[in-house]
């Protein structure tokens, strides 16, 4: 494996910077990213020369949030057949790096499909590779618009749903710029909303155990200058109970096709907090992350996630002695449950938001006519 080495940036990162880049310096093209454990003590850069780099920054969450692994999955296919590497190996290394995120797999595909349609037409695998990159930039620009369209049905539908502004959204996660190719997905509907002066307060679930909404979203709330409030996600049941939430945004890493949404774990008690307090549950997601192969919930592969990830606290730049590399939260020997996702029923789903339109109620039949459209204007 080639290294896998790091930079830190000085300057202060405006907000909408991609969170992954491709590069061609001299000695080769590499992918470039930013790396999400370290946030937000510091902005290091990881800069993957193969596809082994990447599939252990995909693993490591150093680059994570579906669509974002869908464009570093067709990138890292890219870079297999820019620099030589067998690009069938490198693709199944990425597809299977995390089971859930259906964008990753879909990400790798697409640049495949490219790269091998290119190569029986050509011949040479150097004369295909550009191929491979014209598919991943492609993608990469797709979920780019896709973002803005999300951000503005989302919030068409807040207002349908809560007239009068003033917003008070509670998220789980991240799912801003750091997990996409624009602004985000859920995230990307509260910013909305708060540039259209209609979002009275963003709260933000700290996303035990690996703390993204703490470390991730109030990173890119501070940035964009939102109203937000950080709580605990045990916090939660307290504040629907006050009457504080007027609705509950989150993302999905796989969607299947009778609406059950697979999202990071925590997410499907909010959704059952949200039925019994009548607050909109609304998921927003491209709709890439709509799997038509998954029949339903239990068809869904849920990541289990190493368990040191709960008996040990990672934070960046603080001495570790844990096997884990973490500080030991727990006796040592602790078993530890730590699925990285849980899934929602589709009747505890208000409504599911993607760039080709609003799904409500959540139903088999909507979703498969919402994919038809969008097979209809890519083909268009």
């Amino acid at each position: 494996m080639a290294d896998q080495y790091a930079q830190t940036r000085e300057d202060n990162r405006p907000p909408g910077i991609p969170a992954l880049r491709w590069e061609e310096p001299p000695e080769g093209p590499v992918l470039v990213l930013l790396d999400q454990t370290r946030l937000p003590a510091e902005e290091v850069e990881l800069v993957c020369t193969d596809a082994p780099a990447l599939v252990e920054a995909i693993r490591s969450l150093a680059v994570r949030g579906a669509p974002l692994l869908g464009i570093a999955g067709a990138y890292g296919v890219a870079l297999a057949a820019a620099r030589g590497f067998d690009v069938d190996d490198a693709a199944d290394a990425l597809a299977g790096a995390r089971p859930t995120a259906v964008n990753l797999s879909v990400g790798v595909h697409r640049a495949r499909c490219a790269y091998h349609t290119a190569l029986a037409e050509t011949g040479d695998p150097l004369l295909a590779a550009p191929a491979a990159l014209a598919a991943a930039q492609r993608l990469h620009r797709e979920d780019a618009r896709a973002s803005a369209r999300m951000a503005e049905h989302g919030l068409a539908l807040l207002d349908e749903l809560l007239p009068g502004g003033g917003h008070r959204v509670l998220t789980h996660c991240n799912t801003g710029s750091l997990v996409s190719g624009g602004e985000g997905t859920a995230f990307a509907v509260a910013l909305a909303a708060h540039r259209a002066g209609r979002l009275r307060r963003l709260w933000v679930d700290e996303t035990r155990p690996l703390f993204q909404g703490a470390r991730l979203t109030a990173y890119e709330a501070a940035r964009n200058d939102l109203a937000y409030t950080l709580l605990t996600d045990n916090a939660a049941g307290s504040l629907f109970a006050a009457g504080e939430v007027d609705a509950v945004l989150i993302g999905a890493d796989r969607i299947a096709a009778d609406g059950s949404v697979a999202n990071k774990v925590g997410s499907y008690p909010l959704a059952v907090l949200a039925r019994y307090h009548h607050v909109p549950f609304i998921v927003v997601a491209p709709v890439t992350t709509v799997d038509e192969k998954t029949a339903d919930a239990a068809s869904i592969e849920v990541e289990q996630r190493p368990g040191y990830e709960v008996t040990e606290l990672i934070a960046p730049q603080v001495p570790v002695t844990g096997a884990g590399g973490g500080i030991p939260v727990a006796p040592l020997g602790t078993q530890a449950y730590n699925p990285a996702f849980d899934v929602t029923p589709p009747e505890l789903v208000t409504a599911i938001v993607t760039e080709q339109g609003t799904v409500s109620p959540v139903t088999a039949e909507g979703l498969a006519e919402l994919c038809a459209r969008a097979r209809q204007a890519a083909a268009g």
